[in-house]
C-alpha cells in the first residue's frame, strides 16, 4: 500500500515542472499601443481609420510592399487635387480562403471649390508570414488610378459673349460685318472688366464665371468627367444690327468686282442696322474717301441754311471760273442746263452749279459749319469709326471743289449714311451698334433744311442721274462719282423707310453706272 503515497508525490513533481515549462515559454503580454490588430477586419479597419486621420505612416506599416514614395504619393494626389477632408465606411469583409481578403468601401472627399466627392473602392488585404497587410496598389486610392490612369482638376474658361441681332436671331453667314462685331465684343469685355475691377477678371475669361472639373484620364487617353460642370452659358448680347437688312447688304454685294461697301443706319436714331464690308480693314467705318456729288447734299443744306429754297434759280453752264481762278466743268454725263432750279441742277449733279453758289453765298465757312453739323471735323462717339474732314477754304478754287466733295472733302461711307439719315429724320444722331445710350449725340437741322433736302433727294430718283435704275417706291437718293489718285469712286447714298444707306464701290466707276445697281438689289431685298 505504499505505492499510493509515492503516485501522488509523482504527480506534483510533475505538475510543478510543467508550471515551470508553461511560465518560461509563454509569450510575454505587450502594451496596447503596440499591439497589431490579429485578422483581416481589423486590419483594413485600422487602416481606413489612419487613412480618415492622415496618419500617412501608420498606413504605410500597415501596407505590404508599399512603394518607397507611398507617402509622398498621398500627399501629391491631396495636393493637387485640392482634397480638404476625406471620410470612409468600411462594408463587410470577405474572405478569399486563409490567405486573401476584400474589404469594400465608400469614401467621400471634399475637394476645394469642387465640393463633395464620392467614390467606391475596395481595400484588398494579403496574409504575410502569419499577418494581415493591405496589399496596396495606386487603385486603392481611386480605381480610375488602375493600369497607369491619373486624375486632374481642369477649368474650363467661361464662354465669349455671342452677339447677335436685335432680334436675338444669329447674323447670316458670310455677312461682312465680321470685324466690326469681333472689335465690338472686345469693346464689350473691356467694359464687362472695368466693372469687376475689384475680381481683377474680365467676362469670358478665366475667372469667377469659368468652369472647373474633375476628370479621370484613361490610359488610352480618354477623358471622363467625376466631378464639376463647365460655366454657364455666355448671355446673348444684341446688337443694333438688322438680320434682315444685314443680309441684304451682304447679299447685294455679291458679284461686284471690286472692294465695296454697304453701311446702312436707322434715320431716327442712327443705330447701325448692317455693314458689308469688302473693302478690308474696317475701311467701312475708318476709310476715308473724296465722296463726289454725294457731298451736294451738305453743299445743299448750307445753301439751304443761307436763304436758298429747292426752287431757287441758279444757273448750270457748261463751265464756271471762281473769280480769278480755274474753270470747273460738269462731268461728261451732265448736260449744261443753263438756268435752273436748285433742284433740278441737284437731280441731275451740276457741278457748276454748286461751284458758283458756293462761291458768292458760303464765302462766311458756310459749308464747313454745314458739314460740321454732319458730323464732318469732329470724333464719333459710340462706335471705333471715322465721319470725315473738311478744310477751311483759303481760295474760290478750293471752295468751289469742295462745294460738289473734291479738294480736301473725305468722308467714311458710314460718314454718308449718317447724312442721308440726318435728311429722312430732321436729326443728325451718332452712331451706335449696342442699345446702350450714353454720349450719342443729337442735333437736329436748321427749320426747312432736312424738307428741302428730301425734296431734292426725291427729285434725283424721279427725273435725275438716279432715274435710270428702277429703285421701290418711296427711294430718295444722291450718286456720286469721286476722283481719286488711283481712279474714279462710285457712291450712292439714301433712304427709304426709315433705313439710311451709303454704296460705295472703290474704284468703280461711275456712282450711276456702278454703285446705283448694288442699291437697287439691297432695296428690293430689303
Amino acid at each position: 500500500m505504499r505505492t499510493r503515497p509515492l503516485l501522488a508525490l509523482v504527480t506534483v513533481v510533475l505538475v510543478i515542472i510543467c508550471g515551470g515549462v508553461y511560465a518560461l515559454t509563454r509569450p510575454l503580454p505587450s502594451s496596447g499601443s503596440e499591439r497589431r490588430p490579429a485578422s483581416a477586419e481589423e486590419v483594413a479597419g485600422a487602416y481606413l481609420t489612419a487613412w480618415e486621420g492622415g496618419d500617412l505612416a501608420a498606413m504605410e506599416r500597415l501596407a505590404g510592399g508599399a512603394p518607397a514614395d507611398f507617402i509622398e504619393r498621398h500627399r501629391a494626389f491631396a495636393e493637387e487635387l485640392g482634397v480638404e477632408s476625406l471620410t470612409v465606411t468600411p462594408g463587410a469583409i470577405r474572405l478569399r480562403g486563409d490567405r486573401a481578403a476584400e474589404l469594400p468601401f465608400e469614401g467621400v472627399r471634399e475637394i476645394e471649390e469642387l465640393g463633395e466627392w464620392p467614390f467606391s473602392s475596395t481595400l484588398k488585404l494579403a496574409r504575410e508570414d502569419g499577418e494581415w497587410k493591405v496589399a496596396w496598389a495606386p487603385e486603392t486610392l481611386h480605381p480610375a488610378l488602375a493600369g497607369g490612369g491619373r486624375l486632374r482638376t481642369r477649368e474650363i474658361p467661361a464662354p465669349r459673349a455671342r452677339l447677335v441681332t436685335s432680334s436675338g436671331a444669329r447674323f447670316p453667314r458670310d455677312s461682312g460685318a465680321e470685324d466690326y462685331l469681333a472689335e465690338l465684343r472686345e469693346g464689350l469685355l473691356g467694359e464687362a472688366a472695368g466693372e469687376g475691377e475689384e475680381d481683377g477678371e474680365a467676362a469670358g475669361e478665366d475667372g469667377e464665371d469659368a468652369g472647373l472639373v474633375l476628370e479621370a484620364v484613361e490610359p488610352g487617353g480618354g477623358v471622363r468627367r467625376l466631378l464639376g460642370s463647365g460655366p454657364p452659358p455666355a448671355e446673348d448680347v444684341r446688337t443694333t444690327f438688322s438680320r434682315r437688312v444685314q443680309a441684304a447688304a451682304a447679299r447685294a454685294l455679291d458679284g461686284v468686282g471690286r472692294p465695296a461697301a454697304i453701311v446702312a443706319v436707322g434715320s431716327g436714331t442712327g443705330e447701325v442696322l448692317a455693314v458689308a464690308d469688302r473693302l478690308g480693314g474696317r475701311k467701312a467705318f475708318l476709310g476715308l474717301y473724296p465722296p463726289g456729288s454725294t457731298f451736294k447734299v451738305v453743299t445743299a443744306a448750307a445753301l439751304l441754311s443761307a436763304g436758298l429754297t429747292p426752287d431757287s434759280p441758279v444757273s448750270c453752264p457748261d463751265s464756271y471760273s471762281p473769280p480769278g481762278g480755274y474753270p470747273f466743268r460738269n462731268a461728261s454725263s451732265v448736260t449744261a442746263l443753263g438756268e435752273t432750279t436748285l433742284t433740278r441742277a441737284f437731280a441731275v449733279s451740276c457741278n457748276t452749279a454748286f461751284a458758283e453758289r458756293a462761291v458768292t453765298g458760303l464765302q462766311d465757312g458756310g459749308l464747313v459749319r454745314a458739314a460740321e453739323l454732319f458730323g464732318f471735323n469732329r470724333p464719333l462717339p459710340g462706335v471705333p469709326g471715322r465721319c470725315g474732314s473738311i478744310r477751311a477754304h483759303t481760295t474760290g478754287d478750293e471752295l468751289a471743289a469742295d462745294s460738289f466733295g473734291q479738294n480736301s472733302v473725305e468722308a467714311s461711307p458710314l460718314c454718308m449714311a449718317l447724312a442721308a439719315a440726318a435728311v429722312e429724320s430732321g436729326h443728325w444722331h451718332s452712331p451706335t451698334m449696342t442699345r446702350r445710350r450714353g454720349e450719342e449725340e443729337d442735333r437736329p437741322l436748321p427749320p426747312g433744311v432736312a424738307e428741302g433736302l428730301r425734296t431734292m433727294m426725291r427729285a434725283v430718283v424721279t427725273e435725275g442721274s438716279a432715274s435710270g435704275v428702277p429703285l421701290p417706291e418711296g427711294t430718295a437718293g444722291k450718286t456720286g462719282t469721286a476722283e481719286a489718285a488711283t481712279g474714279e469712286h462710285a457712291w450712292f447714298v439714301g433712304y427709304r423707310d426709315g433705313v439710311a444707306f451709303a454704296v460705295f464701290v472703290e474704284n468703280g466707276g461711275s456712282g450711276a453706272g456702278t454703285a446705283l445697281p448694288v442699291a437697287a438689289r439691297f432695296l428690293r431685298a430689303l
